[in-house]
């Protein structure tokens, strides 16, 4: 987009309006911090991931370190540490 508005294509309102619209990036979240994250919302692996729409597999690998959350996963993790679980269920 910066390009569009260096040929004057876009203007510098309407590349604020779309940078407004973008959303932040969120943390990394560490294996502990799934499991506080679980913990603090009295959630079982297997209830966060029903919440999630992921497997009980892959909230276990996650708290092992064995993967990362990622992508729909991440921002759903920074929603439920900033609102709360019942902002997704």
């Amino acid at each position: 987009m910066a390009d569009l508005q260096k040929i004057g294509l876009v203007d510098e309102i309407t590349m604020r309006n779309i940078a407004a619209l973008c959303l932040p990036d969120v943390k990394e979240y560490s294996p502990a911090e799934v499991v506080g994250l679980r913990k603090k919302n009295k959630l079982s692996q297997s209830a966060l991931a029903v919440a999630m729409n992921v497997s009980t597999s892959t909230v276990q690998q996650w708290e092992r370190g064995a993967k990362k959350p990622a992508g729909a996963s991440k921002r759903l993790l920074d929603l439920i540490e900033r609102k709360g679980i019942q902002v997704i269920i």
